[in-house]
């Protein structure tokens, strides 16, 4: 059977089918793809979460939402689902496709779904032999002869098939009208363009990955007596009772921003921000891209996905449990981040936020 040439490739599928964040650490990778030809359309079949940050990764044409039935968010469905999304890929007639996974992950059910969608190429990192599942197979050697980080890792994937990209910055375009709409929001809260603002995002998927309640309420008292900080804090609408509580706990006034802002909006926010404190999860990433500072309350569930290119600090309380890969600390006691003192914390921030103020991307 006589394949066609990567190089050739006009319509490409990307397959990441995770997370949010996990879709931002592909958007260089994906740059590469988009750039290594003239004309080429680049598609993504993602999660429903992946598939909200699509409308700002430029070098995206199209998105799919594909529950796959072997990822940890989707919830149970007929087979009908996936024949329907194998008859969908092969309409498209798609002349390869790149199957983006972590180290933990198995691309072989990816790779039987472009392979029953008839897309002649298919690339991904695997473990075992895939035999015909793909047609360019990357060996894979994480955890137990290296460990990369995430972006790093699917760069090297592309460029197995000589795809660079000309810059290897996170993608996340701030749409205008959402940036002026927020900028109008904080001026009615009376947040103007020379305050500091400190950005705070207290939510995440995992269990495992959230900095205590009481000790982000430490955090912000500790930041307010300090004073000349403008504390606003964001999430999604189930966050609301996490802030309540920790507005409740600290005692001090910030804004709550929580279920009030889409995807673009919450981006203008941390673009508008002088510094972002967050747990490991989307908006972290979110602020590598844009280029906001970022203090990141790391728990040390992941080696691989600590702030790419972004001026930042990393904070963790080192464990010999660390790199469990687990949502709820098998432990117990989450000691990685409950025990990372809040002072040190507020330490990181006031080390970024007085070096941003002056560079504020306010338009």
């Amino acid at each position: 059977m006589n394949l066609p040439d990567w190089q050739q490739a006009r319509n490409v599928l990307c397959v990441r089918l995770d997370s949010l964040g996990d879709v931002l650490m592909c958007t260089p990778a994906i740059r590469a793809i988009k750039q290594a030809g003239t004309g080429r359309r680049v598609s993504l079949l993602t999660s429903r979460s992946g598939a909200a940050a699509a409308p700002y990764i430029p070098e995206l044409d199209e998105v799919l939402h594909y529950p796959a039935p072997w990822m940890k968010s989707s919830s149970p469905h007929t087979p009908f689902i996936d024949a329907a999304m194998v008859q969908s890929l092969a309409a498209q007639q798609f002349d390869g496709a790149v199957i983006f996974t972590s180290y933990s992950q198995s691309a072989l059910p990816a790779a039987m779904l472009c392979y029953l969608a008839g897309i002649p190429l298919r690339l991904a990192h695997c473990r075992e032999n895939p035999y015909q599942l793909l047609t360019d197979w990357v060996q894979e050697h994480e955890p137990v002869k290296l460990v990369r980080h995430e972006v790093r890792r699917q760069l090297d994937l592309v460029a197995g098939i000589g795809w660079q990209p000309a810059s290897f910055e996170l993608s996340f375009h701030v749409p205008d009208e959402d940036l002026l709409r927020v900028r109008h929001h904080f001026a009615e809260h009376g947040i103007g363009p020379q305050q500091k603002i400190v950005l705070m995002h207290p939510g995440a998927s995992a269990p495992s990955r959230r900095y205590p309640v009481k000790l982000w309420a430490e955090v912000i008292a500790g930041l307010w007596q300090q004073g000349g900080y403008t504390i606003i804090l964001t999430g999604e609408q189930h966050d609301r009772e996490l802030i309540d509580e920790i507005r409740e706990l600290c005692r001090a006034p910030i804004y709550s921003l929580a279920g009030q802002l889409n995807l673009g909006q919450l981006g203008a926010a941390i673009r508008l921000a002088s510094v972002v404190v967050s747990n490991n999860t989307g908006p972290a990433h979110m602020a590598a891209a844009i280029g906001t500072p970022l203090v990141t309350l790391y728990a040390l569930t992941n080696p691989q996905h600590t702030p790419w290119q972004v001026d930042s600090r990393l904070l963790f309380h080192d464990v010999p449990c660390k790199f469990c890969y687990k949502s709820i600390c098998p432990e117990g006691h989450n000691n990685c981040l409950a025990k990372l003192a809040p002072a040190d914390v507020i330490e990181a921030i006031c080390a970024l936020a007085p070096r941003q103020v002056a560079e504020q991307h306010m338009v």
